[in-house]
């Protein structure tokens, strides 16, 4: 739904532990298992106006663990899992401590995918199982929820708006209009 500025609200994901099994530095396709019940939830959200957007840092690039392309051949099963409901991806293969604006916690993807796909911020989530994701979306403006797979359940020193068991429960919460979250108008 946009409303009159023409601007879409989106679901910030992050990858590895949100929306698939975490595999440390996963840099093949068959160890990729999207969680059961996102690609329905993601594909309920595009059809009722949100943007799916993907938030990823790859420091295994940076740190020469794998390639750029066995990224994308990992990213392409994973999309091909959830059936074709991601709008985008952005990928930072900036090492920690680097002073990168784009690597999670630091915001720059998402405001970089904020002005690509008309994204009104305000009324936009981040979902992500790690500390940094949610620091990510709270540098953004955005309301965050920490999904306890992944390393999700290791945080316990990390504040989100909200925190559920799976990246399904967290879209349900924000679609089915969740008094913690907020709908799109």
């Amino acid at each position: 739904m946009n409303n009159q500025t023409g601007l879409r609200p989106a679901l910030f994901l992050d990858r590895d532990g949100t929306l698939m099994e975490e595999v440390d530095h996963c840099h093949d396709p068959a160890l990729v298992r999207a969680y059961p019940g996102a690609a329905e939830e993601l594909a309920r959200a595009r059809a009722l106006g949100w943007s799916n957007i993907i938030i990823t840092n790859q420091s295994g690039i940076g740190r020469g663990y794998f390639t750029v392309e066995q990224f994308e051949s990992v990213q392409k099963e994973l999309l091909r899992q959830l059936g074709g409901v991601i709008d985008a991806t952005y990928m930072s293969p900036d090492l920690p401590d680097t002073g990168s604006l784009r690597r999670k916690p630091a915001p720059g993807m998402i405001f970089e995918a904020a002005d690509e796909h008309r994204i009104d911020l305000s009324r936009s989530f981040m979902i992500g199982d790690k500390k940094l994701d949610i620091e990510c979306g709270q540098q953004a403006g955005l309301r965050t929820i920490l999904v306890e797979t992944g390393y999700g359940r290791d945080f316990s020193n990390c504040f989100p708006d909200l925190r559920v068991p799976t990246v399904t429960e967290a879209i349900r919460m924000v679609l089915d209009g969740d008094p913690n979250a907020r709908q799109p108008s």
